[in-house]
């Protein structure tokens, strides 16, 4: 499903028939958690850019899920809090058009004296709640280790 959507993200931008799949399902390995990777790939069309792209593909469907438009209505409805920039994007675009970027995921973020960390799971049919929210937790667990231990706290 999240490998379609990417597909039909790149599609919308990309010169027909070059996107294609160059890595699928590869597991990556953190400190906390592990990640299902696919690659998928694809040539700008001439008559695009980066903001075109950029535009193309985020809000990334990997958080916001699919169908991404009804999807993302969906969320606006049932998340009490704005994201923030929880899921968006971080990155930079140059002068001459290259881009690079990521979604904005295990990071703090600071507003005035409060400082967050959002973390969140794939929901779908077969989700077990209790599992997704212990996901949740997991993820968040490498930012509030490394914050204990730039206050100078020790881990164990």
């Amino acid at each position: 499903m999240l490998i379609d959507l990417a597909r039909n993200d790149l599609g919308r931008v990309c010169t027909y028939g070059s996107v294609e799949l160059t890595d699928m399902m590869q597991v990556e390995r953190y400190s906390h958690v592990m990640h299902i990777v696919s690659q998928v790939e694809g040539n700008l069309r001439a008559d695009m850019d980066a903001f075109d792209l950029l535009a193309a593909t985020f809000p990334a469907g990997t958080v916001s899920g699919a169908p991404k438009v009804r999807a993302m209505q969906i969320i606006a409805t049932l998340e009490q809090n704005p994201r923030g920039p929880y899921a968006g994007v971080v990155g930079y675009i140059g002068f001459d058009g290259s881009m690079d970027t990521c979604i904005a995921l295990r990071t703090l973020y600071m507003q005035d004296q409060w400082v967050t960390a959002q973390a969140g799971a794939g929901i779908v049919a077969d989700s077990d709640p209790s599992n997704e929210y212990k996901e949740t937790l997991d993820k968040v667990k490498a930012i509030s280790l490394a914050v204990e231990q730039a206050e100078g706290g020790h881990h164990t």
